[in-house]
């Protein structure tokens, strides 16, 4: 039997997408992630799977435009690195690119089973954060955030931020929120253990 990181160590580079018609079929299970530009998305999907270059990283801001698959080779399962948003000096047909591609997305994609968003524990729920928090609600998909960045705050700040935002979020369905960070690999596990009941991986055990 695989360990768990051995597990998520499978997934490799499949596919970018331009828009819904070239994306892969729509079957399996795929978990999507999403986040503002600065959010350190890649690097998430990098430590989560083990993997220091499989999705690819950036000092700039809004660099990722396009939809980009990562899979277990014949399991069905991927992983999806959405383009981020909430970054103003992208222009405005990009932005409106992005903001069609990623309603598209969430509203036909039907093996979509859950979504991480992930948010700068440093500077949360900002109103685009809440806006595209409401829109995945309404999908009734599972939400799981990750507070990133947490190693920039100390243990008690960084905890009661996560109870702030735990708080705030409680009215929304089927949602979970954790601290995380890329850098120091802290929050690994438990993000893994979700993305882990999120596959049905526990099933095949």
């Amino acid at each position: 039997m695989l360990t768990m990181e051995q597990l998520f160590n499978q997934f490799t580079f499949m596919k970018s997408a331009s828009n819904l018609q070239q994306c892969p079929p729509d079957k399996g299970i795929e978990i999507a992630f999403i986040g503002r530009s600065n959010s350190g998305k890649s690097s998430a999907i990098n430590a989560l799977v083990g993997r220091g270059r499989l999705a690819h990283t950036s000092k700039t801001p809004g660099r990722t435009q396009l939809i980009n698959f990562f899979e277990i080779e014949e399991s069905d399962r991927r992983l999806v690195d959405l383009p981020g948003y909430g970054y103003a000096k992208v222009t405005e047909r990009i932005r409106q690119q992005i903001e069609k591609m990623l309603s598209e997305y969430f509203s036909c994609r039907t093996c979509l089973h859950g979504v991480v968003m992930l948010m700068d524990i440093r500077h949360p729920l900002q109103p685009a954060d809440l806006q595209m928090l409401n829109l995945l609600n309404e999908t009734g998909r599972h939400i799981h955030v990750l507070l990133t960045k947490s190693d920039k705050l100390k243990r008690g700040p960084a905890n009661a931020t996560l109870l702030k935002v735990r708080h705030s979020l409680q009215h929304l369905n089927n949602i979970s929120v954790q601290t995380f960070s890329a850098m120091k690999m802290f929050g690994i596990e438990e993000a893994q253990d979700v993305l882990c009941q999120w596959f049905s991986f526990d099933d095949e055990d």
